[in-house]
């Protein structure tokens, strides 16, 4: 007896939004999927111009972020995969980061007399 065999394509990402708190994927299937923005500390901390700053990797198996370090797989999203990044990792990332920013200079004004 013969057997068919089907082969599923899974899904691809193919287009990607950010809010203040979501992370929207839009899908090849015509799925959209969406996520809280806390599952993914490193999009928490980010400026609104860092999100926006991201590309597609893997033929849309996944999303990157090169200023971020950030990587999110389209599998892990379906499975409901918060960040697997522990603590002590977004930590050492989170101090790398702060000592990178630009620092504020600040002025004292003279006071008129």
């Amino acid at each position: 007896m013969n057997t068919l065999a089907l082969e599923i394509a899974a899904p691809t990402a193919e287009s990607v939004t950010l809010t203040n708190d979501t992370l929207t994927v839009e899908l090849s299937d015509g799925r959209s999927l969406s996520v809280p923005l806390d599952w993914f500390p490193r999009l928490i901390q980010a400026t609104q111009a860092e999100r926006k700053r991201w590309r597609l990797i893997g033929r849309g198996r996944g999303i990157h972020w090169d200023l971020l370090d950030e990587d999110i797989s389209v599998d892990g999203l379906l499975a409901g995969r918060p960040s697997g990044e522990s603590q002590a990792s977004f930590k050492k990332w989170l101090t790398a980061r702060q000592d990178t920013r630009p620092k504020r200079i600040t002025t004292r004004k003279a006071r008129r007399r």
